[in-house]
């Protein structure tokens, strides 16, 4: 599984980069704060219910969540449906908060 920081993340898209971000949270957390992601929970993508995102299959995508371990499990799911270029947000939404 590849990884990605907050930092280069951060300017990535504040380079105005077109990014597949992936929230793998609950909604009640998405809703609270987000960075623009699809919201796809963990436990949809456990059920393999992953039909909102199957054009992504060759593209990257970057999935975040509240501190990185959930989005790393979904990292790991995706990669065993065939998603090809999925990244994990390292420290997630914390670290995210913490520094922009």
């Amino acid at each position: 599984m590849q990884t990605i920081t907050t930092e280069e993340l951060n300017k990535r898209l504040a380079a105005g980069e077109k990014i597949n971000l992936l929230d793998v949270r609950e909604p009640q957390e998405n809703a609270a704060f987000n960075i623009g992601g699809i919201l796809l929970p963990l436990g949809k993508i456990r059920m393999m219910d992953t039909t909102e995102i199957e054009d992504l299959k060759s593209e990257e995508i970057i999935c975040y969540c509240r501190s990185g371990n959930r989005s790393g499990q979904a990292c790991l799911l995706l990669e065993s449906m065939g998603f090809n270029n999925v990244k994990n947000l390292t420290g997630g939404m914390l670290e995210w908060q913490e520094k922009f």
